[in-house]
């Protein structure tokens, strides 16, 4: 079994489950972590869906649950969770869980492409069965349109100079492994102070737009709200500052009451709060976590509930 070490695991487990006997989403499958917490807490009365669209985890994570009955996995993208839930004759459910980003065995795997310190083809599909490439974004991209997606999903500010170099490398010859573009990269940029590789925020860039990342975020959030019942909780993991803010964003405009300017006396655009925010403040990994996991430094926690 591939290791997997489930982010914010109790955390987001305890606040999740508040009925026992209810239907919860793990819209973020995985390697099955977070689903088999969920299901111990479940009796035998409550129901399990959970979502991935990495076959290759499904096929992993249904080893650690073979004894469990009162779960449906399902290959999709969370994105889908409306069809995914109609499908299973499922109207409504008592929490969903998100767990953004890539996972360890995305990253962990040479031949995934993810890494930029493991040489392999430029993959990044977190769903292999997708057509669209890293290799095809890097090599076939317009110079302004990798410009803006290296600052805007990678929030690099070396991002023209990147671009710029990108297609006069490949003008010459593709750009095909990791390596090649990591290498590019470093060669171009500054090394980080806070000790990250040169290439980091491009590679998570290119992998945002291979598997658009942030538009199914928001569209995921946005189907699982009318699904939820009142008291149905969204609990959401992000591990970058580009998916926390989509989820802040989200739960503070549907816990307003009212969006007319503050200079209307009467509302009128009639707009009803749907979520109550549960967590202030994003719960993150203890100091301890940290130190057992160290891809879990970045993680945040937020919760809202159904009201």
């Amino acid at each position: 079994m591939f290791e997997h070490i489930p982010v914010l695991l109790e955390e987001s487990v305890s606040f999740l489950i508040t009925n026992p006997d209810g239907i919860y989403v793990d819209a973020t499958f995985g390697l099955g972590g977070h689903s088999k917490r969920i299901l111990e807490k479940l009796s035998n009365k409550g129901f399990l869906v959970a979502i991935d669209k990495d076959l290759e985890a499904i096929e992993l994570g249904k080893r650690r649950l073979e004894a469990y009955k009162n779960i449906k996995i399902v290959h999709s993208s969370f994105s889908k969770v409306d069809e995914v839930l109609e499908s299973l004759g499922i109207a409504k459910i008592d929490g969903i869980l998100f767990d953004f980003g890539v996972s360890s065995l995305q990253l962990d795997k040479q031949e995934r492409g993810f890494s930029y310190s493991k040489e392999a083809f430029l993959d990044m599909r977190m769903d292999t069965t997708s057509k669209l490439t890293a290799y095809d974004v890097v090599n076939f991209y317009s110079q302004e349109d990798l410009e803006r997606i290296i600052r805007e999903y990678g929030e690099e500010r070396f991002a023209r100079r990147i671009a710029k170099a990108i297609v006069e490398r490949r003008s010459k010859k593709p750009i095909e492994t990791t390596t090649d573009l990591s290498s590019l990269i470093s060669s171009l940029v500054p090394k980080p102070k806070d000790g990250s590789h040169p290439a980091q925020r491009t590679f998570q860039a290119i992998r945002i737009e291979v598997n658009r990342e942030l538009e199914e975020i928001k569209v995921a959030l946005e189907k699982s709200l009318g699904f939820l019942k009142s008291g149905g909780r969204i609990c959401a993991i992000s591990f970058h500052s580009l998916e926390d803010r989509i989820v802040k964003e989200f739960f503070k405009f549907h816990s307003l009451e009212c969006i007319c300017p503050k200079d209307i006396p009467v509302c009128r655009c009639g707009k009803k709060k749907q979520l109550e925010i549960i967590t202030k403040k994003p719960i993150v990994p203890s100091k301890e976590e940290i130190e057992r996991n160290r891809r879990s430094h970045s993680a945040k926690l937020r919760v809202a509930q159904k009201v």
